[in-house]
């Protein structure tokens, strides 16, 4: 570690650690589920290195980078060789991009952004809005002058690398462990200001992926995740522009892969977000819940990529830990080879952005779709999700209380001839189904699990809106979102 580092050397902050808490255990149970340990690759088809096995998939492997340690030829040889995204450890965060107000200093970000760059290698913003590592003249700001002065910011720094980056970290751990907002000078200026970031920096930047970051939102029961999914969904259903969500996956002594960690993924992707694993480190490099958290990414096809928070043990802001896939020496650890396993053991038959389908809707019999918690069939809620309205499923001929059926060409149909489709609002108007990233006319799985899923997507079920692209979750008859179906 340097000499003299700051308080957050992540995203997350380091005086934290004593009260990370045990989110939940269960990370034999993720790799049971998974299969990990079920299907090694073949030796001659495997990659050697983290990024490349990761985008045999159209993943990425990351790390973050710290600018004064690229002089380093082991730290920079292990960081230009295994990844492919990087993420500027604390270069890119306000105190070091706007030290005085309206005196931008890119030297240090920008060295790292021409490292990776001139590497082939991409790079991920961090982190524009968030209450920690502000320079002093923010701090001592609030109100309207502190909101006009975080939208500067954004401006000022997305102006600057516009074009250039991946994803920005709009906004960073604003959410409390209960799923309250944290209260921050930020806060203070009005519940709204996580919407404005995020509305500045797409006006700012149209071209890169906007995400929200924070630790502690692995488990899909805790408080803080029911928290910030709430608050994605609000966004999603009002048009508040945010492309992905960042799980920081710091498991420490007191935290740990929780069994549903795919669960929170594959939720939020539901939402119409990308996910990504941003700030990764394990205690003593835990190998059954490294493998785990890779596995349970790849399961999800909207988890787009892990960052892993440093390169080697003694670069870590937990170095006591031991926390990488690289020792102190540069050697590579246990649990690296059992995360380059895992990653190509996916190869490239689980890419996250499939082609789009232009196989016309087959006809055929099959038996009922129905809930497994409810055993009712399946509607969808309004289109506003705020009153919990719900509208029945209706056939493209508009014929409601239908009996559906998966085809023996996986195709949900009504009678064995009609696509699925959903009535609007009211106004008995039918639209098609689509995957979560826009696709129609899709082929579905009912999975042993229960859970229905595209064929060429590998999205979850959702239902656009009428004209306004806005996706809706699927329901059950009695209101219940996140469902598991199955064929009676």
């Amino acid at each position: 570690m340097a000499a003299s580092p700051p308080v957050h050397s992540t995203g997350s902050a380091k005086r934290r650690s004593p009260w990370l808490r045990l989110l939940g255990g269960g990370a034999a149970a993720v790799i049971a589920a998974a299969g990990v340990m079920a299907v090694m690759p073949d030796a001659s088809a495997a990659e050697s290195t983290l990024g490349a096995a990761a985008a045999q998939s159209g993943r990425y492997f990351g790390t973050a980078i710290a600018a004064s340690r690229l002089s380093n030829s082991t730290y920079s040889t292990i960081a230009a060789r295994e990844f492919n995204m990087i993420t500027a450890e604390n270069e890119m965060k306000p105190d070091a991009l706007q030290p005085n107000r309206g005196q931008f200093n890119f030297s240090s970000g920008d060295q790292i952004y021409n490292w990776a760059t001139q590497r082939g290698l991409k790079v991920r913003g961090h982190t524009l809005a968030w209450h920690a590592q502000q320079p002093g003249w923010m701090q001592s700001l609030s109100g309207s002058s502190l909101r006009q002065a975080m939208i500067d910011h954004i401006n000022g720094v997305m102006a600057h690398y516009k074009g250039k980056l991946a994803a920005w970290d709009v906004v960073n751990e604003a959410f409390n462990e209960d799923g309250s907002r944290r209260t921050s000078n930020l806060q203070g200026t009005g519940n709204d200001w996580i919407e404005v970031a995020f509305r500045t920096a797409r006006a700012a930047d149209p071209s890169v992926k906007l995400c929200y970051n924070d630790y502690n939102i692995e488990n899909w029961s805790y408080g803080k995740t029911q928290g910030v999914y709430n608050m994605i969904r609000d966004f999603k259903s009002r048009g508040v522009p945010i492309d992905c969500v960042g799980l920081q996956t710091h498991f420490t002594g007191g935290s740990s892969l929780p069994g549903n960690f795919q669960t929170t993924l594959s939720s939020f992707a539901a939402l119409g977000v990308d996910v990504a694993l941003t700030e990764v480190d394990v205690t003593n490099s835990s190998t059954s819940q490294y493998a785990g958290l890779t596995q349970a990414c790849l399961n999800v096809p909207r988890c787009i990529g892990i960052t892993v928070w440093g390169v080697r043990d003694s670069d870590s802001w937990r170095s006591g830990e031991n926390p990488l896939l690289f020792d102190g020496n540069g050697n590579k650890k246990a649990a690296y080879t059992s995360v380059l396993n895992a990653l190509n053991s996916a190869g490239p038959g689980n890419p996250t952005s499939p082609p789009p389908s232009t196989t016309p809707p087959p006809s055929g019999d099959g038996t009922r779709i129905v809930g497994s918690q409810s055993g009712r069939c399946i509607d969808v809620p309004g289109a506003t999700q705020t009153n919990g309205t719900r509208v029945q499923l209706y056939d493209c001929n508009g014929q409601a209380q239908q009996t559906w059926t998966l085809t023996s060409s996986k195709q949900l149909t009504v009678y064995g001839s009609r696509c699925l489709d959903a009535a609007g609002s009211g106004n008995g108007s039918a639209v098609q189904i689509y995957s979560c990233n826009g696709q129609a006319n899709q082929q579905w799985n009912v999975n042993t699990n229960g859970t229905i899923t595209g064929v060429q997507s590998g999205r979850c079920l959702d239902v656009w809106g009428s004209g306004n692209g806005q996706q809706v979750q699927i329901y059950d008859c009695n209101g219940q979102a996140n469902q598991r179906f199955s064929r009676s």
